[in-house]
């Protein structure tokens, strides 16, 4: 698993952690989306960007780099990226650029044609090994620690961080979710290790019945069942695209060709438009206004693709506000992937004008 995708992950579904990092109030997150956008013209795409929600010029926007490898050219590509977005997208917002190394010793700083800019107060590089006290104090900060952890303490750290989450976290859904993203850097970070190491560190009741670890103990079971192995494996493949994850990082973890996840991958963003759009036809009351006019901003700028449209909406779906319509989504996509019949909206269909003609019909046409 790449650890970029980790951090992206981890921001993605818990961007508070991001502010903790660079020492902002957490509460910044509700102000951003974690997005990422596509360089036209020279196929590159910023995966690692916080775009703020509201108009205010003074809020400045984030790209994110995450650095675990030496590269001599990192700040080559990294500032002619950001040079070429501010030229095509001309943000009304000034520009933040974070750099996260787990150490100083994996920086090339190539200062003889960038170190003014990297001593610039919008150049922030963060170590994480250097994080000190806040990685003992912050459970966000600790998440993110936990990824750079050596395999020797990662397990204590995980167990000390799941308790952490279990005192701080009174939402039950987000102290879930951040459980099942810690079992999932444990497993995916010490995947040399045999099943049984595993589940010996699996001693917490938490982690027991994460997801991820009952159907790593079922697959267990069924070894010699390649079919019922094969399966179990595709049914895992949703949960972790909705965590984020790359589909290169998931078919090396779970051992399956490439092609086949993506396969796998196309399917669920397919049913998870389809479900939304049957969830804004069928069950309207559960979006404001202000919902649905959030909803057309935030699509109009994306590109026509499936699987850009359908992270969106999971993202728009896992914030606090929006908890009603997420539960409502998983119904009917879970419906769907039962039905042995064929929605009616066909889910080949689907693309971009389906879905803002669905949310906003009337407004369409000025989008």
């Amino acid at each position: 698993m790449k650890t970029d995708s980790i951090f992206y992950n981890l921001f993605r579904t818990f961007p508070t952690i991001f502010f903790e990092l660079i020492e902002r109030p957490p509460t910044e997150a509700n102000a951003y989306e974690f997005t990422s956008r596509e360089i036209k013209q020279l196929s590159f795409r910023l995966d690692g960007l916080f775009l703020p929600t509201s108009n205010d010029s003074e809020k400045p926007f984030y790209i994110v780099e995450v650095q675990f490898q030496p590269d001599e050219n990192l700040y080559y590509r990294l500032f002619a990226e950001l040079f070429l977005f501010l030229r095509q997208y001309k943000p009304p917002y000034p520009w933040q650029v974070v750099v996260i190394y787990p150490s100083r010793t994996i920086e090339r700083q190539q200062t003889f044609q960038f170190g003014e800019l990297l001593n610039l107060n919008r150049v922030r590089r963060i170590y994480l090994d250097e994080l000190g006290e806040a990685s003992e104090t912050s459970l966000g900060v600790g998440v993110v620690k936990l990824v750079i952890e050596s395999e020797e303490t990662a397990p204590q750290l995980a167990k000390r961080l799941i308790e952490q989450a279990r005192q701080q976290l009174k939402d039950e859904q987000i102290r879930h979710d951040l459980i099942n993203l810690i079992e999932t850097i444990i497993v995916y970070k010490l995947q040399k290790k045999s099943r049984q190491e595993i589940e010996a560190m699996f001693s917490l009741s938490e982690l027991k019945q994460t997801k991820v670890y009952q159907e790593a103990k079922e697959e267990g079971k069924q070894e010699g069942k390649q079919e019922g192995k094969q399966e179990g494996k595709l049914e895992v493949i949703p949960r972790l695209l909705e965590l984020g994850l790359e589909k290169q990082a998931i078919a090396e973890a779970l051992d399956l060709p490439l092609e086949v996840v993506e396969s796998a991958a196309q399917l669920f963003h397919q049913q998870n438009l389809t479900a939304f759009i049957e969830l804004l036809t069928n069950q309207r009351l559960l979006f404001s206004n202000q919902d649905l006019a959030d909803l057309v901003e935030l699509i109009t700028p994306l590109l026509d693709q499936i699987e850009d449209l359908s992270n969106m909406i999971i993202q728009w779906c896992k914030q606090d506000e929006h908890s009603a319509q997420l539960k409502a989504l998983k119904q009917v996509r879970q419906s769907l992937s039962n039905s042995m019949i064929e929605p009616e909206l066909g889910i080949n269909r689907i693309n971009k004008q389906i879905l803002l003609e669905t949310i906003a019909p009337r407004e369409v046409d000025q989008v």
